[in-house]
This record gives C-alpha cells, structure tokens and sequence, in this order.
C-alpha cells in the first residue's frame, strides 16, 4: 500500500516536471515588481506627512507645557517676578515648574514684549522648521510672536 502510494506520488511529481511550469516568468515577476513599487510611491509620501504631523503635535505639546509652567511660575514668584527662563537656572527656571522641550524642538523664546503675570508669548521651532506660538489667551497656533 504504502509503495504503490509513493509509486502514484512519484508519477505525479514527473508529470509536473515534465510540463514548462518550473517557475515564474519573467512577465510574472516585473508585475509584481511593478504592483511594490506603486504601493511603495503611495505609501512613502503619507509616512513622512504622518512623521511630520507628530512633530509639529509634539511642539504644540511642548508650547502648552510652557505655558502652564509659565501661568505657574508667575503664581509661585508674584506678578513682580523676574523674566522666567526656559532652562533649569534657579529661581527662574521653568523646568522647576515642569516645562521640558522635546528632542528635535529647537529656541524656545518669548516674544518681543517682555512676559508678565498677565501677558507672554512663546514661540517654539519645530523639527520640521514649522514656527508655533502660544499667548496667555489662546492656544498653541502656527506662526511667529509679535
């Protein structure tokens, strides 16, 4: 039973060897070369527009954590308070106040006007060179500071 089985499987595969189906051909294997690389054209161009999307979101997070480090520090100090900075000198730094910057973000700065207890502005850089701004009224846009 089990050689006349082999015997039948045997005779099968020869009859497969026997026929021009060995493997694909040439035509075959363009298309599918051809079917990559379109998807590949499609799909590039919409992943780095999603990378850009989550850098631009990420300076828009980094501008609200400003702000309430901000709205915090002038709490902490009083509206007489000095200029705050966006690094971790003391007493004046924001970082103590919970303000970091995102990897790739670059100049977090105020704007022209000096920041107050009610009035501020800052603009950050994203990785993209995208410029957002944030005021004490509104919320992180795109655009420069006055």
């Amino acid at each position: 039973m089990y050689f006349r089985l082999m015997g039948k499987l045997n005779a099968r595969r020869q009859g497969l060897l026997e026929e021009d189906e060995k493997g694909f051909t040439l035509i075959e294997l363009l298309v599918v070369v051809i079917i990559i690389g379109i998807l590949a054209a499609i799909a590039i161009p919409i992943y780095i527009g999603v990378q850009n999307n989550a850098k631009d979101a990420s300076v828009k997070s980094d501008l609200a954590s400003a702000k309430t480090a901000v709205v915090a520090y002038y709490t902490d100090l009083g509206p007489n308070a000095g200029t705050p900075t966006f690094d971790n000198v003391a007493p004046t730094g924001l970082q103590k106040y919970g303000f970091t910057l995102s990897p790739g973000n670059t100049g977090p700065t105020f704007g022209t006007v000096a920041p107050n207890s009610t009035a501020f502005c800052i603009q950050i850089t994203s990785a993209t060179g995208n410029k957002f701004k944030i005021d004490q009224a509104n919320g992180a846009a795109l655009g420069t500071c006055p």
